[in-house]
């Protein structure tokens, strides 16, 4: 189903005749304790952008990988898509975590990855979908025919991918890079272009939680924030450790 805003409310239309969509009232837990309870405890609502930021071997990747598991095993349909990372790289860790039920792709061009990812939700109707894009700093929005990717590459990128999220109900959550220094590599545009900003940091100062990384949700439009997770990474992935309210 894909949904026709303009269609459906005009320019001009009296805001008591909208009549919202059923399938945006849902709300879809991810079975994965730090994230859902970073959501306000209610999970995904259909059509969110979500942007997932985090340091380098903060655990991105696995955090997601093990958020995809849960939503899978929860019966929807989810696309994980890896143009950073191969795919036989993925798999590893997707066996050493124990983890499945899932699909994957590798497609770096942002249409092929929306127009592929349609293909398997015509596929599976009925089932809500989920889209992992790691990361969005490799994806190509096809702009220049060299392939050449600047940062308005990942502007345009986004707003492709936002404009399928509201057309199709699906949740896009996308992986964004950082600086050194910790703070998001992209410009504010990008900020504002998504509903919901999480963060994956590494604690490097308290010395009682040294190494133990730090989920926190900064931005959700529909949902609470302000919790803060410390998690530890092991074997099997990330584990509660601590849960406190964000200052």
């Amino acid at each position: 189903m894909r949904l026709k805003l303009k269609e459906i409310a005009p320019f001009g239309t009296r805001i008591d005749e909208i009549r919202v969509p059923a399938e945006l009232l849902r709300r879809f837990p991810t079975g994965v304790d730090w994230l859902d309870r970073g959501l306000g405890g209610e999970g995904f609502t259909p059509s969110t952008v979500t942007m997932f930021c985090g340091e380098s071997g903060a655990g991105k990747t696995t955090a997601l990988l093990t958020v995809a598991n849960g939503l899978a095993r929860a019966g929807h349909l989810v696309v994980y898509n890896t143009a950073e990372e191969s795919l036989f790289q993925v798999k590893r860790t997707v066996d050493r975590l124990r983890l499945g039920g899932f699909h994957v792709g590798s497609e770096t061009n942002v249409d092929q990855l929306l127009r592929k990812t349609d293909e398997l939700r015509r596929k599976s109707p009925g089932r809500q979908c989920f889209l992992f894009v790691d990361s969005l700093q490799c994806m190509d929005d096809g702009y220049f025919e060299t392939g050449r990717i600047t940062s308005a590459t990942a502007e345009r990128s986004m707003e492709k991918i936002a404009g399928w999220a509201k057309e199709t109900f699906s949740c896009p959550i996308v992986i964004g890079h950082v600086t050194k220094g910790g703070q998001f590599r992209g410009s504010n545009t990008l900020r504002h272009m998504v509903d919901c900003m999480m963060h994956l940091g590494i604690e490097r100062k308290d010395e009682e939680r040294m190494n133990l990384r730090k989920f926190e949700v900064t931005k959700n439009r529909f949902g609470g924030c302000g919790c803060l997770s410390w998690l530890r990474m092991t074997d099997r992935g990330l584990r509660t450790e601590a849960v406190e309210d964000a200052e």
